[in-house]
């Protein structure tokens, strides 16, 4: 009778304090969800004060008008005080529902589904998850404003070269027959907090300019210069490359377009004009020079690769100009192509680029 009066006792205690537990946690629950509901409206509040600095800016910089600025000014805060309202009334929903139940809530539990962009798989022991994996832990956090972007660059076109007291249409290489090609990567950063008419871009590509001389003619070395030379053979092919390993700095201009929601705020230059300036520096991987001919009946291919007394160091200015990723593109050496030449030579090129 005793030992019977003994375990009623603690059973009646584990109910006791098992009550008091429940009843402190859910109270904790609600205090935690009034927290919640203040901190809603001090977020929503700070965005909005976000929208109208960013609404005065552009009256300031003359993107809009007196009445514009005004009327939007009026619709962020019509805006901001509905998401107030909606999610305060979320909140004290949760709050009713929890005090209406005494903590006592039934709620779903996302065990072994896919939903949306989110997983989360476990194992329940007693009806409770005991083990979970949730795929939201790993999840790369959204950036609200992303200053700095970037691309991959390709650039195709004609090739040249500028000589010391002729015009380029005297040039001796091929006009249709001398190209290059060029490919990267850049990234993107606006400059100013709250504008992005200037941007600032940089990067690396590595670039091959070709060269094709006219006539029966390939690049020799002699006594220290490299000069262009009859062939002792007919010439099917002649070609002359330099590759680069240069770093683009440009800056650009141009409009684009304010995309804001409540998670994110985006620049967009998508079917936008935009016209960048700039320059590079680097070195030179390398020249090579290609023949093709027809030697006693044998055709020959020849893959020479020498020095050529080409310039080491490479520098010059570049600038594009254009719509969303197809841009006019223009560049040109500053380094002579040979060192130590008599007579200088600068290499040119002119193509389109594309951002993609």
């Amino acid at each position: 009778m005793k030992t019977i009066t003994f375990y009623s006792t603690i059973l009646l205690l584990f109910l006791v304090a098992h009550s008091v537990w429940g009843q402190e946690d859910y109270q904790k629950k609600i205090e935690a969800l009034k927290i919640e509901k203040q901190r809603i409206i001090e977020q929503e509040k700070d965005a909005l004060k976000f929208e109208v600095r960013d609404i005065n800016q552009r009256l300031e910089d003359g993107n809009i008008s007196e009445n514009e600025a005004r009327m939007l000014k009026e619709e962020v805060a019509k805006q901001r005080a509905l998401n107030i309202e909606n999610r305060v009334a979320i909140v004290e929903n949760q709050i009713a529902l929890l005090e209406r139940n005494k903590g006592d809530v039934l709620t779903l539990r996302e065990i072994d589904t896919i939903y949306g962009d989110r997983m989360r798989i476990g194992l329940l022991i007693d009806g409770k998850p005991a083990i979970t994996f949730n795929s939201n832990r790993w999840k790369k956090e959204i950036k609200y404003d992303r200053r700095t972007y970037s691309d991959f660059v390709m650039a195709i076109g004609l090739n040249n070269a500028i000589i010391e007291g002729q015009s380029l249409s005297d040039s001796p290489y091929k006009i249709g027959g001398s190209r290059f090609f060029e490919m990267g990567w850049q990234w993107r950063t606006r400059v100013f907090k709250n504008s992005n008419w200037l941007r600032f871009n940089y990067g690396f590509s590595f670039q091959f300019n070709g060269l094709k001389p006219d006539g029966n003619r390939i690049f020799v070395q002699e006594e220290g210069q490299t000069v262009l030379q009859e062939f002792e053979y007919d010439l099917d092919k002649s070609k002359f490359r330099m590759d680069n390993l240069v770093f683009p700095v440009h800056f650009e201009v141009g409009p684009s377009k304010l995309r804001k929601t409540e998670r994110t705020m985006r620049y967009s230059i998508r079917d936008q004009f935009r016209l960048g300036f700039g320059g590079y520096g680097g070195f030179s991987l390398g020249t090579r020079q290609k023949l093709k001919y027809n030697r006693d009946g044998e055709n020959v291919k020849d893959k020479l690769k020498r020095d050529y007394n080409s310039s080491d160091l490479i520098y010059g200015v570049s600038g594009y100009m254009g719509f969303d990723g197809v841009l006019l593109y223009l560049k040109y050496d500053l380094n002579p192509i040979f060192k130590d030449a008599e007579v200088k030579q600068n290499n040119i090129s002119l193509g389109l680029r594309f951002d993609i």
